[in-house]
Order: C-alpha cells, then sequence, then structure tokens
C-alpha cells in the first residue's frame, strides 16, 4: 500500500522538430496512471531548445509552481529525462517532488519483474540513473520528511527507495558490480539454453513490437492453436509492459513441424538508454531469431511512430539483417478488412481469434522453406533412423518392402544431408 497518494501536474516541451509531442504527452498520462498516479493537469512550452538549468523557461517555472499551490498536487512529472542539475534546480524552484519520464518508466518496470533476471535487470538501470543525481535525491527526500521514497507513487520499490539513497557512492558501485556479475552468470545461462536450441535445429520465431500491441496475445493464441495446455499461456493484460520476461514456448504443427516462439518486452518512446542496456540479454532473443513478427497496433493513429521506435530500440541492441513480417493486429478497432495478406503484412485481430491461419502460413513459409521432399529407403536394421524421421520430419507415406522401409517425406536439408545415403528419389 502507497502511504501517498500520488497527485501530478504533467509538464512537456514541445521542440519545433517533434511532430509526436501529442502523443508523447499522452503516453506520459499513461505511464503516471500505470503508476497508480492521478493526473491533475498539464503545463506545456514551445521551444527551440530545453533549457539547460530547468528544462522549461523562468516564467514557465512560476506558472508551474502557482499551477502546483492551487491544486492539491505532491509531485511534478517531465516528459523528458532530467539532468542531476535540472532535477536539483526545478525543486529549489518548485518546492515539491519533481520525477522526470525516465524514472517513471524505471518504476514501472520495477513493479511488473516477476523473473530474479528481470529484477536484476531493472534495478541494475535505477542505480546507473541514481548514481550522478544522488545529490538532488537527497534533498528531496529531506523536503517530503522521507515519506515516499526514491520518487512518489510509492517509489520505494526492490531496493530504490531512501535507503539506497543514504548509501554512499561506493557501495552504490559495489553493488552495481555485484549486479553485473549475477546478470553475467543469468546471461551464460541463456546462452547454454540458446545453443541447445540451436543444436536442436528448432527454428525461432521472435515477437517485437510496441507495449500493448498484443504480442501476449498473439502467443497465446498461436499455442492455443497448436493444441498446447492453459499452463503453458503467457500473462496478458491491456496494459503497459504487462510482460518484462521473455516467454519461450514449443508450437508444434500438425505435420511433426515445429518452431519455437519468443515474447520480449515491448517498447515505448524515449525508453531509457540504461533500460535498453540492462535488457539487451533478454532483447537478444531477437537477435539470434529466424523471423521476427513485429506485431502493431494498427489501431493507433500513431502506429507508424511506434514502428520507427521499435526500429530504432532493435538496431541500438543489434538486431539487424532478421527477416521480418509485420503483424497488423486490432485490424478490428482500426474498422480495416481482415485478415488480409499483402506481401510482408498480415492485418489480422489476435483477440477475435482472425487471421492465425494466414499468420500461421506465412510463418511456414518463410522458416520452412529448406525443407526438401524425397523418398528413402531404411535398412530394418536402422529402425532407429525411421523412428527419428517419424518424430522430426513430415512423413507422408510408409510402405514396407523386402529391401527395408520405404519412406515418402519432406524433411530438414540438414537432416536430408545426414541420411542421404538412404536417399532413392525425390
Amino acid at each position: 500500500m502507497d502511504l501517498l497518494i500520488e497527485r501530478a501536474i504533467l509538464v512537456g516541451v514541445q521542440l519545433q522538430q517533434d511532430l509526436h509531442f501529442e502523443y508523447e504527452m499522452e503516453e506520459l498520462r499513461n505511464l503516471s496512471e500505470a503508476c497508480n498516479v492521478e493526473v491533475l493537469g498539464e503545463v506545456r512550452q514551445n521551444l527551440e531548445r530545453i533549457n539547460p538549468s530547468h528544462y522549461v523557461g523562468k516564467g514557465k517555472v512560476e506558472e508551474i509552481k502557482a499551477f502546483y499551490d492551487e491544486t492539491d498536487a505532491n509531485l511534478v512529472i517531465f516528459n523528458d529525462e532530467l539532468s542531476p542539475s535540472q532535477i536539483r534546480n526545478l525543486e529549489e524552484d518548485l518546492e515539491c517532488k519533481v520525477i522526470d519520464r525516465t524514472m517513471l518508466i524505471l518504476d514501472i518496470f520495477s513493479r511488473r519483474a516477476k523473473t530474479r533476471e528481470a529484477q536484476v535487470q531493472v534495478e541494475l538501470a535505477q542505480l546507473q540513473y541514481m548514481l550522478p543525481r544522488l545529490v538532488g535525491m537527497r534533498a528531496s527526500l529531506s523536503r517530503q520528511g522521507g515519506s515516499s521514497g526514491a520518487g512518489g507513487g510509492g517509489f520505494t520499490n526492490r531496493g530504490a527507495g531512501e535507503t539506497k539513497l543514504e548509501l554512499d557512492r561506493r557501495k552504490i558501485e559495489d553493488q552495481l558490480s555485484k549486479l553485473h556479475k549475477e546478470l553475467e552468470h543469468i546471461k551464460a545461462q541463456r546462452e547454454t539454453q540458446r545453443k541447445r536450441r540451436m543444436k536442436n535445429d528448432v527454428p525461432v520465431v521472435s515477437l517485437v513490437g510496441y507495449t500493448n500491441a498484443g504480442k501476449s496475445t498473439i502467443m497465446n493464441r498461436l499455442l492455443a492453436k497448436s493444441g498446447q495446455q492453459e499452463t503453458k499461456q503467457v500473462f496478458e493484460k491491456d496494459m503497459l509492459f504487462a510482460t518484462l520476461e521473455t516467454s519461450v514456448r514449443q508450437v508444434r504443427l500438425e505435420d511433426n513441424k515445429s518452431f519455437l516462439l519468443t515474447d520480449t518486452v515491448g517498447f515505448v518512446s524515449k525508453l531509457p538508454h540504461h533500460l535498453v542496456r540492462a535488457f539487451r540479454s533478454t532483447l537478444e532473443e531477437a537477435k539470434n531469431a529466424d523471423l521476427l513478427l513485429h506485431v502493431v497496433d494498427v489501431s493507433s493513429e500513431e502506429y507508424r511512430y511506434m514502428m520507427e521506435v521499435t526500429h530504432a530500440t532493435l538496431q541500438e541492441v543489434g538486431v539487424e539483417n532478421v527477416p521480418a513480417l509485420y503483424v497488423y493486429n486490432k485490424a478490428d478497432l482500426a474498422g480495416l478488412s481482415y485478415p488480409k495478406v499483402d506481401g510482408e503484412g498480415l492485418w489480422m485481430s489476435a483477440k477475435e481469434g482472425e487471421g492465425l491461419d494466414e499468420l500461421l502460413e506465412l510463418i511456414k513459409k518463410r522458416i520452412f522453406a529448406d525443407y526438401v521432399a524425397c523418398r528413402m529407403v531404411i535398412p530394418f536394421d536402422r529402425g532407429d533412423i525411421v523412428t527419428y524421421l517419424n518424430e522430426n520430419a513430415t512423413v507422408k507415406e510408409t510402405s514396407y518392402e523386402e529391401e527395408g522401409t520405404h519412406l515418402t517425406l519432406e524433411l530438414r536439408r540438414s537432416d536430408y544431408d545426414r541420411f542421404e545415403e538412404f536417399i532413392v528419389g525425390k
């Protein structure tokens, strides 16, 4: 339970070239509400460049102060990452708690983190963010009488509260190095799992996209379609950053083919660099995929911008040259016709369950392109090969002749090369 009910004023600066300012402010409101912060109003300013000392102009600081005093706000949230000196100056002049967009996102991540890996990643990002800002944060804590932790909204979560701020720089640096080691260890385990999967030669399909685009819903619908029991389903909810953990599930198709489907954390505009860096190992799942499913909420007016943000974030973690399919989800809410396939794009509604057959067909076409059709004769004393092929290939016909088991089948190029001596025709 939060001791303090957070009531905030949002502040944003629109630079001339910023075409997405309206959307970013709406997103800031959504992020605040995701932290149970009540938004009382907004103050905006058009500037050529951000004011280096106070983010907004001096006159605007007075306007924010007047608005703050006449409402019962106890928090001011800024739409960009503030420098340590900006936080210090704003808190002195406004005489209140100030947080920025980065701190808000870090707090949501910290609330949503369930696995140890996600928790370590979030704490790492929080400490890296806090280290240069310690002085301003100490002043802010004494101003609130230490009631609300590092950033309002009960921003005391998982080690980012006042006890952390009382630690000196060296202790924080020690903690950072400990977390780095732990993350390296987790990363090594993930790498081992990944190598094992590659050795099994199962293709990997990775879901990527903006937060709340419907990635988890698509994953669950595909799992249900391939007859997976409920326990394999992943958490889905209509909220920002519902999924922070990478889920890996096997999707089995009726013709003995299968692929692994991975779900990754969603993106958001101005995603803090510390966070992207900390989540690098999670996002690298997408780097090693055979195919990306870039899920887009086509019902949003800003969907093209969301696609740009996703592309930029993927590039930042080195996900390049991986073939992609564009899945324009929520077509029902956008009033578009669906399901519809056009080149690399598919318009669908995961919630309605419409477009799943088309999606599976597109996936199969891309990831099973190297499958070869042939006929084989396997000697009776090599029943192990017949068993292997029945489990790992698509066997269309089996008959038993004098010289052995005759199979008509479709199999991976690697298996085709491995059992070449038994091939009798295509």
